[in-house]
């Protein structure tokens, strides 16, 4: 055979070995031609009577990461220009049959008559480990490295290549609709555990293990195909059952609030597939499999956050004339929380780490907390002794400023507070030099004029984290406007080596995040004010779609942080650039109440020593009236937070401050969890319609005032029937 993806060979025993390795790519993944090519291997392997049966394994260090994502957000398009072509019944039928290929392809391995099995190692995740569940047997590499699962959910798809399916029929159903609700990657005793996999064994021996499998005999046949079988769970209408579906529904209500389809096509998917022969649940799951690769939804979070979100990480803004930097000694300026993050990831990445504070106890408090982060690994088996010691021992902890010399990147994490700023600035400085990248991990004072305390401003950039450091993916790398191409290209390349996701941004007061997310706040605040039921706003947040409430959320960043940024932005730009009732609420909770948030035990929630947390009844206070919850619109304060956002992100690109819709859409999703089902603020904007979005600012401007407005620019896209990346995206890609 003539393949290009997979070398296949005989050995003396009658079993062949298909090694997928993919030329040209890192990653094995599926596509087209790998699925061509799979299809002639197993007619091969049928046929031919002097092959016994085949092992799958990867030439790669990892087996593969599934499907190219990239062909189903074609697979959008095509379907759109086959319904131009062909009309809208023909069109579906096309879909359904393209949608379902891999599907039909791994239920031909499944039943080719002979044994199939696979040796993973690495991550085998989505379609890829779909191909191994319809493998016959399944040997796990024991490694720290190898992971397993079908994390689909989290583009807005869901297994549709027989996984919902084989996995309901190997897991008891609740813990099935777990870890496709989920979408979490097992390690291996934890695969093994569950039934997904037959057998763990060192990484050199795997391929022996599987081929053993063949050689001896195995069956090549799955157990939903035999006379009899049973689901571990049993039939769906049975008293175990009942025990099951209803608390799953509630779940699924609790968790999505109806806002994911993939999530309900799962429901649908496992509960309907249950209840038919194995063959026609295939068909149905399949149905919904091409539904949902239909809905808006998929197609925003596929954009976004895989291709979108790879390309940002690749480098998409990265300065072409700037090599490849070097980065091995890192100073971090401040042993606070947000320092101590910075230098454990740092350390966590291979790096050397100063960790500067005014005094020796201040900086081994900073390198305290990141021996609670590494040991937090340990304890959870994700890291081992060995590695704790390892990180420790590259972060050095120390009040002496000349232990700088040799770094090739500063990031100052001090106090918001620009004199503290500048005089760390000028210690280090003064020994490592103007020419070393320095930079500001600030949240809202802007690069420019903290880069006038700099020696060479042209050097100084903004790398703002969010926090907590360690679990938040996205960095904003801000430009000042001195800051040139080699400043940039460093930032990226750091954050690049920590594993994060950039996204860079010119100046201006809060950047891009925090000009969207304290809107999302101020929202919150107001609605206090307007007597909606503090419950019903932090409820109504999350029906719309954010992680958590406004309220929850501001006692996470600190409301005395927000008063201070509130104070001055008013010193620096005037009354003007504030929102009277929003200093309302702020000052009655830190000057009057002396409630500053999470961290003193008391914000707009009250947070017990023991228990749970729950809202401060004094919050009663700043209702100006008092609202029947049952007249309250619930449609409209879920819009009213959605919109304030987007807005505020249109804004931001009109000005210049964002330049591409990628970096709008990405960073508003992992910087502050922006409704993901909408793709990210301009997609959301996108997805509802330039016009439409600019009758519902109109209305809501009148209704609640002029932080709704709609940019002109906004109105003259909804007068060309434009789209952001109609208008922006290509623009964007070519920069």
């Amino acid at each position: 055979m003539n393949l290009v993806n997979f070398r296949f060979e005989t050995g003396a025993d009658g079993v062949a070995l298909l090694t997928w390795d993919m030329p040209d790519r890192s990653m094995n993944v599926i596509t087209l031609e790998v699925m061509d090519e799979l299809d002639r291997v197993i007619d091969k392997v049928a046929s031919d009577p002097d092959i016994k049966g085949c092992v799958i394994a990867s030439g790669k260090s990892a087996f593969s990461g599934g499907a190219d994502l990239s062909l189903l957000q074609k697979s959008a398009a095509d379907y759109a220009k086959a319904v131009r072509d062909q009309g809208e019944e023909a069109a579906k039928k096309l879909f359904f049959e393209s949608a379902r290929r891999l599907s039909l392809l791994y239920r031909k391995l499944e039943t080719n008559g002979k044994p199939f099995a696979v040796a993973i190692k690495g991550v085998c995740l989505g379609g890829a480990f779909e191909l191994a569940l319809a493998c016959h047997y399944r040997v796990l590499a024991d490694s720290e490295k190898t992971r397993v699962g079908l994390p689909e959910i989290k583009v807005g798809l869901f297994p549709g290549a027989g996984g919902t399916q084989r996995v309901a029929r190997l897991m008891q159903t609740g813990d099935a609709l777990q870890l496709l609700f989920k979408g979490e990657q097992l390690k291996p005793a934890k695969a093994k555990a569950a039934g997904l996999v037959h057998e763990l064994a060192p990484e050199g021996e795997i391929v022996e293990r599987a081929r053993a499998f063949v050689a001896n005999g195995g069956k090549g046949k799955a157990p939903w195909d035999e006379q009899g079988f049973k689901p571990p769970s049993g039939r769906v209408y049975s008293p175990g059952g009942m025990m099951v579906w209803p608390a799953a529904n509630a779940i699924y209500r609790r968790e999505t609030f109806d806002n994911y389809p993939a999530a309900k096509a799962i429901l649908h998917s496992v509960f309907e597939g249950l209840q038919l022969p194995f063959d026609l649940a295939l068909r149905v799951e399949a149905r919904w499999f091409a539904h949902i690769l239909r809905s808006k939804e998929a197609a925003a979070m596929i954009r976004s956050l895989f291709l979108s979100k790879n390309e940002l990480e690749k480098g998409a803004h990265r300065p072409k004339n700037v090599p490849a930097t070097s980065i091995r000694k890192v100073g971090v300026l401040g042993a606070g929380f947000m320092g101590a993050g910075v230098a454990y990831v740092s350390a966590a990445a291979g790096l050397d780490v100063v960790l500067i504070d005014r005094d020796q106890e201040s900086a081994d408090k900073g390198k305290a907390v990141a021996d609670k982060s590494i040991s937090g690994q340990v304890s959870r088996g994700r890291a081992s002794a060995a590695d704790k010691e390892a990180l420790l021992a590259r972060i050095d902890a120390t009040a002496d400023y000349e232990k700088l010399k040799g770094a090739d990147l500063i990031v100052e994490a001090v106090f918001e507070d620009r004199a503290v700023k500048a005089e760390v600035t000028k210690k280090a400085q003064a020994v490592v030099g103007p020419d070393v990248i320095f930079a500001s991990n600030t949240s809202t004072l802007p690069i420019t004029s903290l880069a006038e305390t700099s020696q060479k401003p042209e050097n100084f950039v903004g790398i703002h984290f969010f926090s907590p450091v360690e679990k938040m993916l996205l960095v904003e790398v801000i430009v000042g406007k001195k800051t040139n191409d080699l400043a940039v290209a460093t930032a990226l390349d750091f954050v690049r080596l920590l594993k994060k996701t950039p996204i860079v941004v010119n100046d201006s007061r809060g950047f891009y995040a925090n000009r969207c997310v304290l809107n999302f706040i101020r929202e919150g605040h107001i609605m206090l004010t307007e007597g909606v039921p503090p419950a019903m706003i932090e409820t109504v947040a999350r029906m719309a779609g954010m992680p958590v409430g406004p309220l929850s959320l501001n006692d996470e960043i600190a409301i005395d942080l927000a008063w201070k940024i509130h104070l001055a932005t008013k010193k620096d730009l005037g009354d003007a650039a504030v929102d009277p009732t929003q200093e309302r609420v702020l000052r009655f909770l830190v000057e009057g109440e002396g409630r500053f948030g999470r961290k003193n035990g008391k914000g707009f929630y009250d947070y017990p020593a023991i228990g749970k947390k729950s809202l401060w009844p004094g919050l009663e206070a700043l209702a100006d009236a008092r609202l029947d919850p049952d007249d309250i619109d619930i449609e409209e304060l879920k819009r009213r937070f959605l919109v304030v956002q987007a807005v505020e992100a249109a804004r931001t690109l009109f000005e210049g401050v964002v330049t591409d819709p990628r970096e709008a859409d990405v960073g508003s999703i992992l910087g502050f969890g922006f409704a993901p089902f909408t793709g990210g603020t301009l997609s959301y904007i996108d997805g509802v319609g330039a016009a439409a979005f600019v009758a519902i600012c109109d209305a809501f401007t009148k209704k609640y005032g002029d932080r709704f407005a709609a940019p002109r620019e906004l109105r003259e896209m909804a007068a060309k029937g434009e789209t952001f990346y109609g208008r922006y995206g290509e623009t964007a890609k070519a920069a």
